[in-house]
């Protein structure tokens, strides 16, 4: 593959795998409504075209972690139901209202502010309870579910859901699970009548008892591995390639890179990639005499990270080649058909959300398709 677009790096994420991810997990999901998790910028996808893919896939609902998150969801898809995982921030009341967001209000505070504004406009504006059952994360404290129930009985206030958040999703035999099923039924007994949710995409993927009204796929819909040690049934959607520079050939006892890390155990030929860690290549992915770190593809062939990722330079050895050599200018593969997104994660000692959500580098954008069915 050869780049041409000037930018560096080229970064291709395929919205019709996107939307059939989405589409899948709504038929796992069944009964259960199908939202959509579009924090850290979809997960490095970009929040303005996904979500519109994902809108026109079907999705409604969509969570996001901040206000800003959610104002670009707003005006990408305008009849979007939009929560704010991180709740309401002190002072912002206004600000939600305006763009009508809904907090997922996690502490008596924040209730109590979200009610007074509500009381001061005479209007009872949406927003979520998170409870925390057990990852102590976010969340009203389990004691606290009688006196927010208390509370919103006294001014006649529903919230659109109720929510909270798998531990150990990811082990589907956990027995976590099922302690924070059984505590999540407990808050229930508290708001019969309101919507629930708790499962993310590998409690989705756990079974209907973690289903209820609503599920919150995040990782599965952008082809990332949700449960530890099955296989991935999610359509890759992100491929990223990044522009060979050079071809140098080295000799045996030469070091490579940074703090001479790695030394050459035979003659090398070596290509030098525009692409470190200040684009998202963790330098976790170093590869030492040691211990061997990431690997690209060139001409289909796996070749390895030697030495140090520097900010904005890797090297790999590419003497496996032979005489098919690339030239400056091909692209390596990153991510894509030979190498995933949690393959990449295991060699830097990770995982693939952290992959996903550092997409940031300088490289060009290219979006395939735009999720609607086919006519």
């Amino acid at each position: 593959m050869t780049l041409t677009s000037g930018l560096g790096g080229q970064l291709s994420i395929d919205l019709g795998a996107l939307a059939r991810n989405w589409r899948a997990l709504d038929k796992v999901s069944a009964g259960a409504l199908t939202a959509a998790v579009v924090k850290a910028d979809a997960y490095g996808t970009g929040i303005d075209m996904t979500s519109r893919a994902l809108h026109a896939a079907g999705a409604r609902f969509f969570f996001v972690a901040t206000p800003d998150e959610g104002i670009a969801v707003r005006a990408a898809v305008p009849d979007a139901h939009i929560f704010v995982l991180y709740g309401l921030y002190p002072g912002a009341a206004n600000l939600y209202i305006r763009q009508n967001l809904m907090p997922v209000l996690s502490s008596m505070s924040m209730l109590e502010e979200w009610l007074a504004k509500c009381v001061e406009r005479n209007e009872a504006y949406p927003a979520g309870f998170h409870f925390d059952t057990g990852i102590n994360r976010l969340g009203f404290r389990l004691n606290e579910a009688a006196l927010v129930r208390e509370r919103i009985d006294a001014l006649g206030y529903a919230p659109q859901m109720i929510m909270s958040h798998l531990a150990c999703a990811d082990i589907p035999n956990h027995e976590k699970n099922r302690t924070q099923l059984a505590l999540f039924g407990s808050v229930r007994s508290q708001f019969p009548t309101i919507p629930a949710s708790l499962a993310n995409s590998a409690g989705l993927m756990s079974g209907r008892d973690y289903h209820f009204q609503m599920v919150r796929p995040g990782v599965a819909l952008y082809g990332g591995r949700a449960v530890t040690g099955r296989k991935n049934p999610m359509q890759p959607v992100v491929t990223l390639h990044v522009p060979i520079l050079q071809i140098t050939e080295a000799r045996t006892g030469e070091s490579v890179g940074y703090g001479a890390t790695y030394t050459l155990n035979r003659n090398s030929r070596l290509a030098v990639l525009g692409y470190g860690y200040a684009d998202g290549f963790f330098r976790t992915m170093s590869g030492t005499n040691q211990h061997p770190g990431g690997k690209v593809f060139i001409r289909g062939k796996a070749c390895p990270v030697v030495g140090r990722i520097s900010m904005d330079l890797t090297i790999v050895d590419v003497t496996e080649l032979g005489s098919d050599l690339p030239d400056p200018g091909e692209g390596a593969e990153v991510l894509g058909p030979n190498i995933g997104i949690d393959e990449q994660a295991e060699l830097g000692g990770t995982i693939g959300y952290e992959i996903l959500t550092s997409l940031k580098g300088r490289y060009s954008r290219n979006y395939v398709g735009d999720g609607r069915l086919p006519e």
